[in-house]
């Protein structure tokens, strides 16, 4: 009943700019931590940054300094600000959220996938 959808990944030169967006629909009662994660080719699966209901912040050492994680808790959307994008950010990204539809059972939730992609 908790969908995540994506929005704003593409291509990109290196040193430009990306804004990745992410809104949770459904039945949501409540929606814990929020973050963005990416996995490149034969690479694990990382996560980039994650965001509390609080707004309490972590980031990967990778991109501290160049990507912002924030979230517009009235409309269910995390978003992830990209700058100074260099060529090993290339990677599928990915939104997940931890949510409960009734304030006790709660479950965790992976948008599909958006692609960056940045040019050298």
């Amino acid at each position: 009943q908790v969908q995540l959808v994506e929005s704003g990944g593409g291509l990109v030169q290196a040193g430009g700019s990306l804004r990745l967006s992410c809104a949770a629909s459904g039945s949501i009662f409540s929606i814990n931590d929020m973050g963005w994660y990416r996995q490149a080719p034969g690479k694990q699966r990382e996560l980039v940054a994650l965001i509390t209901s609080g707004g309490s912040t972590n980031y990967a050492d990778s991109v501290k300094g160049r990507f912002t994680i924030s979230r517009d808790n009235a409309k269910n959307t995390v978003y992830l600000q990209m700058n100074s994008l260099k060529p090993e950010d290339t990677a599928v990204y990915y939104c997940n959220a931890r949510a409960s539809r009734n304030g006790r059972s709660w479950a965790t939730y992976w948008g599909q996938g958006t692609q960056v992609t940045v040019s050298s």
